[in-house]
């Protein structure tokens, strides 16, 4: 009985359901007929942007307006879907992985450009940084990934950079195979009035390397969205972030603020002609412009005077250098050259681009950085940036100062980042966390050939709450062959394998002789392993930094043959580094200077008062700079290297600065040493020749031109025991035999 109620119960539902939905269409229907006939529009839901809602804020017509194609979010997506006909692409369905599994590994090949082929600046500077990084090649079989030739970089058909008829002549390269395993850079898409995501070819299956690119148009996994750059922005290095380290308080004169143009008419005007309503002149100043392009005047609408009036008061530059918050609102397209700007300034970005697909955002975690906004909430923005506490204005200060050095600052980590990317795409099993990403140094500094774990890196120790093991592995250069028992060499590994905190000893044979067998060498109370460091003549010195297997422990003590230590010395500097495991820590100093006659840098070996180098011929660091050395600075460097059979040291401090962004430290040490005799047989010390120091100077010169400036960082900092020289009795001082000559 109950059964047969709820199933009558549940057909009258029904039934009602049907009549309703049958009248309430048929009246609808008749409704549209009725005002159809009558030329009558049916008045749409009110929407926020009525009139009534906002008193006296703005003109209803300028809010509503876009300025836009008035297209439909449909007809939108289809016209995108007839450009990119395969927007489902993702790695695992248009990209070759066979290609980029052979012995050569990731490679990237560029297309020779075409007879009387011209390229704008910008592309040019892309192509310069792939050809100039470790993973270019020459040979298309090598490749795993391909670069046009052709610069795509201006699509907009009104650009004289445009370039045409490029479906042709991609569709003629025979390696092209609908876009597979290609990459294609793109600044500006689309043309006046709309500016649509329209390159003007059809890319297939090529990854989007793009800036201003939507989020509805983006393939999560497979295209990469890029910064919007100016043609000025700088190839290598770049300008260091402005944030002061500690500055205290966090906020500025200003609170927030924006001086740009403003568009009267097509897309984009629509959120540049709002910024007005909250300008006060006070802490918030948000300044436009219509005073450009060749008929602003044709134009000009009734603020136009007041504007330009106002615009002409603040200067752009003082604006920015003092400013907590940095309005980033969409131009004609999406992407702006002002995210870059408030990065670089320090100045947190506010975005107001619905839509933007921010740049790299498969990796960076850009909540740590930026404010993003609505461009249809635009009052709400000024309580929003008060409303942010000064801790969290710090640490967002902080964030884009580390993504502006890490990924911004010049083209080539532009293009680098855009590559590492694709690469852990392809080596997915070998590829970096976001943690590796949004952590200093960066992702970039990060091999993760190396290792995947963040405790195997050294400036992850203090993140992860541990530190370093507690031994090392001395590495010890031998280029002299074993003539006499009392060379230095022999006294030296007596007195490392002293040491408690000695785990191995390898000597790395670059003799011009065969190694002497292992009977040769005195007793070690450590593992003593001779390691055949002889290749080809003109590859000797940089073979110390290669990265050995046979090295176990997490600290290297770097040493000459010929370097005078004693144990306690050793001994302390180990102390220091395991305090200090991401930086060098040693013994002899030198450092370097700007010539302002010769314009150029400078090397000096002389006793100052402040030093930059450190030199690795008595030194320890982590053996992860071994890796970095060999697999992250190009050929180029380490031939130089090899050539000149120089500077190897310098090159490591170079390295290991640019990771730090921090000098050295040196430790306390003899002043005096005896001079040793050179034995026959043996070789001179390098320094005796002559042009041992000029090599030096140009190597310095050389190493800053090719990081894009100078990484090497003065410091008047050097670590002593405690008790050192103190007047004190001699029992009590745990590293007294430093202090003897």
């Amino acid at each position: 009985m109950q059964a047969r109620k709820k199933y009558v119960l549940l057909g009258l539902c029904m039934c009602c359901w049907l009549l309703l939905y049958y009248w309430g269409g048929l009246q609808e229907r008749l409704l549209g007929l009725i005002t159809h006939k009558r030329g009558e529009v049916a008045r749409p839901w009110p929407s926020w942007l009525d009139r009534d809602l906002l008193p006296g804020y703005a003109d209803q017509a300028e809010l509503q307006n876009d300025g836009g194609s008035g297209d439909s979010p449909r007809q939108r997506r289809q016209s995108w879907a007839g450009i990119y006909k395969d927007s489902r692409c993702r790695m695992d369905t248009c990209f070759d992985f066979a290609r980029c599994q052979g012995q050569s590994g990731f490679r990237v090949y560029i297309y020779p450009p075409e007879k009387g082929e011209r390229v704008s600046e910008s592309y040019h500077k892309i192509l310069t940084s792939v050809v100039e990084s470790r993973y270019y090649t020459s040979d298309p079989r090598e490749a795993c990934l391909f670069v046009l030739g052709i610069d795509t970089l201006d699509r907009d058909q009104l650009s004289t950079q445009f370039v045409p008829n490029v479906d042709e002549r991609i569709r003629g390269y025979p390696l092209w195979n609908d876009g597979r395993n290609h990459v294609i850079f793109n600044l500006y898409s689309g043309t006046w009035p709309n500016y649509t995501e329209d390159l003007g070819f059809n890319v297939g299956q090529a990854i989007l390397a793009k800036a201003s690119l939507n989020t509805e148009h983006f393939r999560p996994g497979f295209d990469i969205s890029i910064p919007l750059f100016s043609k000025e922005h700088p190839q290598k290095g770049g300008e260091r972030g402005w944030l002061v380290r500690n500055t205290v308080p966090p906020r500025r004169k200003y609170l927030l603020m924006f001086k740009g143009k403003r568009y009267l008419t097509g897309i984009g005007s629509d959120t540049r002609n709002a910024l007005h309503h909250i300008h006060n002149g006070k802490d918030i100043v948000s300044l436009t412009t219509c005073r450009h392009g060749k008929d602003w005047e044709k134009h000009k609408d009734t603020r136009c005077d007041h504007d330009n009036q106002e615009y002409e008061r603040f200067d752009y530059q003082e604006l920015l250098h003092n400013s907590t918050f940095c309005l980033v609102p969409r131009g004609r397209r999406l992407g702006s050259f002002r995210f870059l700007e408030s990065l670089q300034a320090a100045c947190i970005p506010v975005l107001l681009s619905n839509g933007w697909e921010l740049p790299f955002s498969d990796v960076i975690q850009w909540n740590q950085a930026v404010i993003e906004g609505d461009e249809r909430l635009l009052l709400q923005v000024p309580s929003t940036v008060r409303a942010v506490g000064i801790d969290r204005v710090l640490a967002l200060r902080q964030r884009t100062q580390m993504l502006w050095e890490a990924y911004f600052s010049s083209v080539d980590k532009i293009v680098l980042t855009t590559l590492e990317i694709i690469k852990d795409r392809v080596y997915s099993h070998i590829s970096r966390n976001k943690f590796m990403w949004n952590a200093l140094p960066g992702g970039l500094l990060v091999l993760p050939e190396y290792s995947t774990h963040l405790a195997h890196y050294p400036f992850y120790y203090l993140n992860l709450g541990i530190s370093p093991g507690q031994e090392f592995t001395a590495v010890i250069h031998a280029t002299s062959p074993l003539v006499s028992q009392s060379q230095p060499i022999m006294k030296l590994l007596q007195v490392v394998s002293k040491s408690k905190y000695c785990s191995q000893i390898i000597i790395l044979w670059n003799s011009e002789k065969p190694p002497p067998h292992r009977s040769k060498w005195p007793p070690m109370p450590v593992p003593l392993i001779i390691t055949d460091g002889r290749r080809k003549v003109s590859i000797q010195t940089s073979s110390r930094f290669l990265p050995h297997a046979a090295i176990e422990t997490e600290a290297v003590l770097s040493l000459d043959e010929d370097t005078v230590l004693l144990t306690s010395e050793i001994d302390f500097a180990f102390h220091v580094w395991r305090s200090f495991p991401e930086r060098i820590v040693g013994y002899p100093p030198r450092s370097h200077f700007w010539d302002p006659v010769k314009k150029a840098w400078g090397y000096t070996s002389k006793w100052t008062n402040e030093y930059s180098i450190v030199l690795t011929g008595a030194a320890f660091y982590h053996r992860y700079y071994h890796h970095l050395f060999s697999h992250y600075l190009p050929s180029s460097l380490r031939v130089l290297v090899d050539r000149t059979s120089n500077c190897e040291d310098i090159l490591m401090n170079f390295l290991v600065s640019s990771v730090t962004n921090l000098p050295p430290i040196k430790v306390a040490q003899r002043k005096q040493y005896k001079e040793m005799p050179t034995l026959q047989g043996t070789k001179t010390a390098p320094w005796v020749n002559p042009e041992h120091f000029t090599q030096r100077q140009e190597c310095v010169s050389t190493f800053a031109s090719w990081f894009g400036y100078m990484p090497l960082v003065h410091s008047q900092f050097r670590l002593d025991p405690v008790l050192f020289k103190d007047h004190v009795s001699v029992l009590r001082k745990r590293y007294k035999d430093l202090e003897r000559v």
